[in-house]
Order: structure tokens, then sequence, then C-alpha cells
């Protein structure tokens, strides 16, 4: 193979719509979010303790979710000076804070059931709509943000609020909190 042929072969690459070179597509985002809710599904009506239920979620969120994006997303401008063993450190921290915080409500979940509707391609991510549906209460959406390059999920938007959007605002308040310590906020998340 000549020179030529390898860089004609490049540029076409390169020229191929981003939607081309995605990872996954639409349907094998819906199959993951699938996954994702037979599991959460499975967790909210297992009659566990809410121990246990609070770390099955984590395994299911270390699986299916981008904990590392995810994370410095919620950091913000605070995750650039970071250190890379300070942004491990964190993600580690954030992912049993999340898993604490949003696990401990699913006891409010039994009985519920989510599902996937549908989903669609907005730009390099999906979004897979589910509808929750609880006991007594007026069903929801729930959208899925999948990333198209790895096939994880990275924001989840309930009845269109960005968790990683609030949990930014949760995070910077708790380092602000700390005068901007992100040792001590990752101390203190640990705990979760």
């Amino acid at each position: 193979m000549n020179r030529r042929r390898v860089l004609a072969g490049m540029a076409a690459v390169v020229a191929l719509p981003g939607a081309a070179l995605a990872a996954i597509s639409a349907g094998q985002a819906e199959k993951l979010i699938g996954k994702v809710v037979a599991d959460i599904n499975s967790i909210i009506n297992s009659g566990m303790s809410e121990s246990k239920m609070i770390s099955r979620f984590e395994g299911v969120f270390r699986q299916y979710a981008d904990t590392g994006f995810i994370a410095l997303a919620a950091l913000g401008v605070d995750g650039r000076s970071a250190s890379a063993s300070q942004k491990s450190a964190f993600t580690k921290a954030f992912t049993g804070y999340i898993a604490n915080r949003y696990g401990s409500r699913f006891r409010e979940f039994e009985g519920g059931k989510i599902e996937v509707v549908s989903s669609k391609q907005v730009k390099s991510r999906f979004e897979v709509l589910t509808m929750t549906k609880l006991q007594g209460k007026a069903p929801f959406d729930v959208v899925f943000i999948v990333s198209s390059k790895n096939g994880k999920f990275i924001d989840m938007q309930v009845e269109g609020i960005s968790i990683v959007k609030s949990e930014r605002k949760e995070i910077g308040a708790m380092l602000d909190k700390r005068k901007g310590d992100l040792d001590l906020l990752i101390r203190d998340l640990a705990k979760y």
C-alpha cells in the first residue's frame, strides 16, 4: 500500500459525518438504557434493605454510566486544575455519593416501573426517553443521555432538569463551603 492510498483513506474517514463514526447506534443506546431500567426495576422491587439497594445501584451506575465524565462535569471548572490523582479520587468519592444520594430514594419507587419509550440522536449523543410510573402519581419522563463514543450514559434529565447540572451546583456549593479545598471535599464525599 502506498502513501497516497493511506492518505486518501484517512481523508475519507475524516470526511465521514459524525454519525458514521459513532461507536454505537440509537438502537444500541436504547438497548443499554433498557438494561439500566431492568436492573433499576429489579433493585426497586427486590425487597432488599436500603444499604443493599444502594450498593446494587452503585454497581449499576459504575457499569452503565461514564462515571469519570459525570464526576468531572459535576466538578465543573474546578476540575481543570485538579491533578490526575485528585480527579480519580473525586470520581470514586462522587460515585459513592451519587449512589447514596439517589439510591436512598428507591423506597419511593417501590411498586413502580420505568419503561423505555424511544430514542433519538442529538449531535454526538443519544437521548433515550423513559416513562416512570409510580403508584398513585402521574407518570413522568426521564431522559437518559448516552455518549455515542463509549456507549455509556452521561446524564439524566428528570422532567427536563439535568442531574449533572444540578449536581454541579451542589458540588460547587460544597466546594465553596470548604473554601475551594478539593481534597477536603473528596474526604467528605467519601463518607457518604
